[in-house]
């Protein structure tokens, strides 16, 4: 696994974003003769030196390094996942990414690793993913959850506070966060910003102080909607950290989802930017609508549009034919859902709503399809559902 670990030696981008999105992970590839890299299925590895199998195992015990030589055991490591989690840390400019089975589960390993040291509280700003709310609210780890704004952060750090955790832009509101502030808020406490929406084309969260980046890789990095998948990027200590932790609960990434996540990075900037195109043009647009009572669309831009309709966003959901009514976000296709009914549904109402996350809110995940079409699809779905929703003359 060497050969696709050097280009994390250095924090610093020595390429281009689009380059390192077509190159990263596959540098050592034309040395191999080889063009497309390759999957590993191996869940084992054969060795006749079980002595240095125990030495690599040891040591991996101790620091959560990775193993100097050949791979050990799929639980262990994946020279294909590997790939990927190399691509990522150059992306985000970190010195390592640990991949897991699902965003979910890669929080639950940052959650983990701070437990373990006794650092079972965390500050966190709403509005977030809704299932990591529950996480934090449900308590499910044993944690414990301060919800606050981000100028309330420092206030409501403590002695066992382990980690800050934000999203920026928020799901689903779109609302933006100054990372550096906040990280600047945050003191010694590690800073983890969910950058799931902007992805590293649009922001880097290390560069603004943030130790933790994470990744729901299910949607912009795959991007086509057929992988499931979740990346922290961070400093190789912490990296350390949770690979000890994925090892021990298992929550790690297939080797098959780790290839077609290294493909989706080539196109990644090219996707990221068509889309986002279209998104800032429909926001404009449905600005601009007296169907519409309100528009979010972040500063930095992306292919996330989140409106709240004057009448029934369930009427809106159900008269959409182009565009997918479904969870999820991020891939080619635009897909369409109300969050809270969906997305959101397990977040407690009135913290849901104190949250900016209102019931005629629809979060609308851009493709790249043409936008007129989607225009004509979003039109066309608003006009119908105000005729339902309008009230009748007497």
């Amino acid at each position: 696994m060497d050969s696709v670990r050097t280009a994390t030696a250095s924090r610093t981008p020595l390429r281009a974003l689009a380059t390192e999105a077509v190159h990263a992970g596959r540098d050592d590839l034309a040395r191999q003769g080889l063009h497309a890299p390759p999957i590993d299925l191996s869940t084992t590895y054969p060795s006749h030196d079980s002595r240095g199998e125990a030495a690599r195992i040891d040591a991996f015990a101790a620091t959560g390094a990775e193993p100097q030589g050949p791979p050990v055991y799929g639980r262990l490591g994946n020279p294909t996942v590997a790939r990927f989690e190399t691509a990522l840390a150059r992306l985000e400019n970190t010195e390592a990414a640990v991949a897991f089975a699902s965003g979910m589960a890669a929080l639950t390993a940052v959650l983990l690793v701070r437990a373990s040291l006794g650092l079972r509280h965390v500050v966190a700003v709403r509005p977030l993913y809704g299932c990591s709310d529950h996480l934090l609210t449900a308590g499910l780890l044993g944690t414990e959850v301060t919800w606050t704004d981000p100028a309330g952060v420092a206030d409501a750090l403590r002695p066992d506070t382990g980690l800050v955790l934000v999203e920026s832009p928020a799901n689903p509101t779109l609302a933006e966060i100054d990372l550096r502030a906040l990280a600047h808020s945050c003191g010694s406490v590690p800073l983890l910003a969910d950058n799931t929406f902007a992805t590293p084309v649009l922001q880097r969260p290390a560069e603004q102080g943030a130790r933790l980046v994470l990744h729901s890789a299910t949607k912009y990095l795959g991007g086509h909607g057929d992988v499931m998948a979740g990346v922290v990027a961070c400093d190789e200590e912490f990296a350390g950290q949770l690979r000890q932790v994925r090892f021990a609960t298992g929550g790690v990434l297939h080797p098959l989802a780790g290839y077609l996540l290294l493909r989706g990075f080539s196109t990644l900037p090219v996707r990221v930017r068509a889309a986002s195109t279209t998104a800032a043009e429909l926001a404009g647009r449905l600005a601009a609508d007296p169907r519409v009572a309100r528009v979010h669309y972040p500063r930095i831009g992306g292919a996330m549009v989140a409106f709240e309709v004057e009448g029934d966003p369930h009427e809106v959901i159900g008269r959409v034919r182009l565009i997918t009514p479904a969870v999820s976000l991020g891939s080619v296709d635009t897909l369409i859902q109300h969050p809270a009914s969906i997305s959101h549904r397990i977040v407690p109402a009135d913290d849901r709503r104190g949250a900016g996350v209102s019931d005629r809110l629809l979060r609308l995940s851009v493709g790249l399809e043409d936008v007129e079409d989607l225009w004509a699809d979003l039109d066309a779905a608003l006009q119908e559902a105000s005729v339902v929703t309008a009230p009748r003359s007497s």
